[in-house]
């Protein structure tokens, strides 16, 4: 069949990445004769892997950890966002032409759009955490207009270098001032692994909010973290991370593809029955 397309994620390990459901998903729906694969790539094998995806009949394919830094150094050709991030999660080819990106951003915005229309005119953000995470929510809170960007972090100098990188309207500060810093706050975003399963904890008290901010953290395992739990119980309105993780796939699907898929309940709830199966 040389028609099919194949595309791939690759990761170290690799074999908890829920893409190849996503993937798998549209291309059942969508009746699309092609494949798409978890590869487990070892740092030192990074390069030769790379260098041999077209002679292997990849179409492109997705990058996870520890691998997006690498291949954002190995790209020569790089979209906006990857740029601004500093890591790239998605590869195609133009032209014969091995090209990179980063669609954490538009899976961010687009996981809020959804669940919260309207987001980013709610007021002053605070991003908890300064690694690759904060920097794609950033680049998209800059990309929406949001002018007022918080970035929250327990080691000052990391989010001090968040501020450098992204100029205007970013500032950057230590845990401490975590209360005064959500006093005005319209949206509250945790990129901190704190609440991920085994590693209970609070980022953050929403209970300084006001009533009319959004609490949205990219964990998604559990769907509902402490910190979402603790926002609802205020009453406050809260968006999961796992809509982050399906709407980033969108773009990666239509280029190797060529067909955009939709963000269905259906998928939904086939990756939400995949994380509950695997605890």
């Amino acid at each position: 069949m040389a028609d099919m397309k194949k595309a791939f994620v690759i990761g170290h390990p690799i074999a908890h990445s829920r893409s190849p459901k996503i993937h798998g998903h549209w291309l059942a729906a969508y009746a699309i004769s092609g494949s798409y694969e978890a590869i487990d790539v070892a740092p030192d094998d990074l390069p030769a892997f790379l260098s041999a995806l077209a002679e292997k009949g990849f179409n492109g394919g997705n990058v996870t950890i520890p691998h997006k830094e690498a291949v954002f150094a190995a790209i020569k050709r790089r979209d906006e966002a990857a740029e601004q991030i500093g890591a790239i999660n998605t590869l195609w080819f133009e032209k014969g032409d091995l090209c990179g990106g980063n669609t954490d951003a538009h899976g961010f915005a687009a996981n809020l759009d959804e669940y919260a229309p309207g987001w980013a005119g709610n007021g002053s953000a605070v991003v908890l955490g300064a690694g690759g995470a904060a920097r794609a929510v950033i680049h998209a809170l800059k990309q929406r207009g949001v002018r007022d960007i918080r970035v929250v972090n327990r080691t000052k100098a990391r989010a001090e270098e968040l501020r450098d990188q992204f100029g205007a309207g970013v500032s950057a500060h230590g845990s401490n001032a975590t209360a005064e810093l959500t006093a005005d706050a319209g949206l509250l975003v945790n990129t901190t692994a704190l609440g991920m399963h085994g590693n209970e904890g609070l980022p953050a008290d929403p209970a300084g909010l006001p009533a009319h901010a959004i609490v949205t953290d990219i964990v998604y395992v559990p769907l509902e973290t402490p910190l979402l739990a603790a926002a609802r119980q205020r009453g406050l309105k809260t968006v999961d991370g796992l809509g982050m993780l399906l709407h980033q796939a969108v773009p990666g699907f239509e280029r190797w593809f060529g067909k955009r898929p939709e963000v269905t309940p259906d998928l939904r709830a086939l990756i939400v029955a995949d994380l509950g199966a695997s605890h």
